[in-house]
């Protein structure tokens, strides 16, 4: 049982629709934060710092609510590959990592406004691409217009027909919400899912 109102602090209705499997009653509040990466930040850093930013900023509008922070950090190579905004973009995205390992950093924060005690942890996933030939990035491309998503990709669609094999502790994340970290996250805070 909730005492205290639940936010989520995204826009994202792919993590929106995670939450709703939980069947607890919930708010979701976009934050609007910069995403921009700090100089010289992890990926994984990246990731983890927005998702309590994120929910800290959302706290500060609801300081009794218990608040859902999270952000994904896309990389191949060590290097971050963000949200690519745009058809072209997304092609040069798909290009580099046709054949290749993608490390998907799902940062989760749950943040306690009432009484500032703030839980957070990276979740990793790793997605091995298909070798992609150009015709089959621009039929995916056409199709699905993942152009929001971190790595051009929504394994939860049509994206994976273009995923050769996934490794991770919690499928959820790969979709940018590990609903198995957040359920152990919120019993530590009193709320028991089932």
């Amino acid at each position: 049982m909730i005492k205290q109102t639940l936010i989520l602090a995204s826009s994202s209705e792919f993590r929106r629709e995670l939450l709703l499997k939980l069947q607890i009653p919930f708010n979701s509040v976009s934050p609007k934060v910069d995403e921009t990466p700090l100089a010289g930040e992890k990926p994984r850093e990246t990731a983890l710092r927005l998702a309590q930013v994120k929910a800290k900023k959302v706290g500060a509008e609801f300081p009794h609510a218990l608040i859902i922070g999270c952000d994904q950090v896309a990389t191949l190579d060590g290097e971050q590959l963000g949200k690519p905004h745009n058809h072209n973009n997304a092609t040069k995205q798909l290009q580099l990592m046709r054949g290749r390992e993608v490390t998907f950093h799902s940062a989760l924060c749950l943040y306690n406004a009432a009484t500032g005690n703030m839980q957070a942890e990276v979740v990793p996933y790793l997605v091995r691409f298909r070798t992609l030939t150009d015709t089959q990035i621009e039929n995916y491309l056409n199709k699905e217009q993942p152009y929001q998503c971190a790595g051009s990709a929504k394994s939860e669609g049509l994206g994976i027909a273009i995923i050769e094999r996934m490794l991770g502790e919690d499928p959820n994340a790969l979709i940018g919400l590990p609903l198995i970290k957040l359920i152990t996250m919120l019993q530590n805070e009193g709320v028991d899912v089932i």
